[in-house]
C-alpha cells in the first residue's frame, strides 16, 4: 500500500490557486461551447482541461524538484480534479446561473 496515490491540498499559494483554476474550469467549458453542445461532449471537454490543468502542475512541480514526474498520481489528481470541477458545475455554478451566463456570452453558433 505504499504506492497508493493521496490527495492532498496544499495551503501554499500554489495550491489554492490549483483549486481555484479547478472550480474555474467548468466556467471556462461554458464559454468555450454553444447551446448546441450535447452535455457528453462537454464533460469530455472539462475533463481534458483538468488533466491537462494536472499534467501541467505536475511536470512544473517535477521540474522544480528536480524530478520525474508521478504519472500515476497525475491520473489520480487528474480524476480528483474532474470530481471536483463536476461537483462545483452542479452545486455553485449551475443553481447561480453562472454556466448558463457562461455559455449565452461565449461562442455563438452561427
Amino acid at each position: 500500500m505504499d504506492n497508493v496515490p493521496v490527495f492532498v491540498l496544499q495551503p501554499d499559494l500554489g495550491g489554492l490557486l490549483s483549486l481555484a483554476v479547478t472550480v474555474f474550469l467548468p466556467i471556462l467549458v461554458g464559454l468555450v461551447t454553444t447551446r448546441l453542445t450535447s452535455p457528453g461532449m462537454r464533460a469530455v471537454l472539462l475533463l481534458l482541461l483538468a488533466t491537462i490543468k494536472t499534467i501541467v502542475e505536475a511536470v512544473i512541480a517535477a521540474n522544480m524538484a528536480g524530478a520525474e514526474p508521478a504519472w500515476q498520481l497525475i491520473v489520480f489528481n487528474a480524476v480528483v480534479n474532474f470530481g471536483v470541477a463536476v461537483a462545483v458545475h452542479f452545486g455553485l455554478w449551475k443553481p447561480t446561473g453562472a454556466s448558463d451566463r457562461a455559455v449565452d456570452s461565449g461562442i455563438t453558433s452561427r
